[in-house]
């Protein structure tokens, strides 16, 4: 028997930075929303268990967002040993929350797969022990995230439009994009912003704070949002702390010209259809 299933990358709609905190993190404010690019698992039982990623660069040891998830599990449950094999299609270190949407994955999995029982908010605690962004992943659905990144209200902003997203192949620090980021308090609500402002008047209103701190460090972030624009994008911004760039577009040939143009000079990109919704079904398959 094996178990396959898909966890998927989020973009930021907006990233307001409020105020940082005594204690070193920012107070936030951002739209998260799920976009087609994801990671897939097969999951088998096995006499230890292993991780396996298709990125060896990625490594499969404690520190991993997986095996801190399995950790959890086990403290909870979790009995059987596993093959863990995971094909890495989401760029690291792109601001896409590919180890976050890996870590609730995981939670969400063996809590199936054993039948731990483990309930929906016990779930979303543990999610909050190994990272802001994932108990995001949990859901299935476009939320605001407030405060440190953790309080998470359910808002219809997934975007009806074509998304295109693209990683230059440049990683930016999210340490060092908080760190030469200047926090605004006086920033309009952005769940205001999102909900009632109409997306023409984006490119005017809608911004991700961190982007100041970052493309003086990665042009290339500065430069793919350009190149959106270009090829017919309305809206352009950098997702989370980059370095991965989303652009939004109204036609369906202007967004699918837009990702294979990237694809076919070489950068990792996907493209979104409107009013996105990811299949986080995990489905089981009887060995022949």
């Amino acid at each position: 028997m094996e178990w396959k299933g898909a966890s998927y990358a989020k973009i930021n709609l907006g990233l307001h930075v409020l105020a940082k905190l005594p204690n070193g993190f920012h107070l936030i404010e951002t739209g998260l929303v799920y976009i087609n690019w994801s990671d897939q698992f097969v999951i088998k039982p096995a006499n230890q268990t292993r991780l396996e990623f298709s990125d060896l660069s990625i490594p499969t040891d404690e520190t991993n967002l997986v095996s801190k998830a399995l950790f959890l599990l086990r403290g909870l449950g979790l009995k059987g040993d596993y093959h863990i094999d995971v094909r890495k299609d989401i760029p690291a270190g792109a601001g896409l929350g590919g180890g976050s949407s890996n870590a609730a994955f995981t939670l969400k999995a063996f809590n199936k797969i054993e039948n731990l029982g483990i309930s929906d908010d016990l779930l979303a605690e543990l999610a909050a022990k190994l990272g802001s962004d994932v108990p995001f992943f949990l859901k299935n659905e476009a939320v605001i995230a407030s405060g440190t990144g953790t309080k998470m209200e359910s808002k219809p902003i997934q975007p009806n439009y074509w998304i295109v997203t693209a990683f230059p192949k440049e990683h930016s620090s999210t340490a060092e994009a908080y760190q030469y980021c200047e926090p605004d308090h006086e920033k309009q609500p952005l769940a205001n912003l999102l909900n009632q402002d109409p997306e023409e008047d984006w490119p005017y209103v809608l911004f991700n704070d961190l982007e100041p701190a970052v493309i003086p460090r990665i042009h290339a972030v500065g430069n793919f949002k350009d190149a959106m624009i270009e090829a017919g994008a309305f809206y352009t911004a950098m997702t989370g702390s980059g370095s991965a760039v989303f652009g939004l577009f109204e036609q369906e040939f202007v967004a699918s010209e837009a990702f294979t143009s990237l694809l076919q000079l070489g950068y990792p990109a996907s493209l979104t259809k409107p009013a996105f919704v990811p299949d986080q079904k995990i489905y089981i398959r009887e060995s022949e």
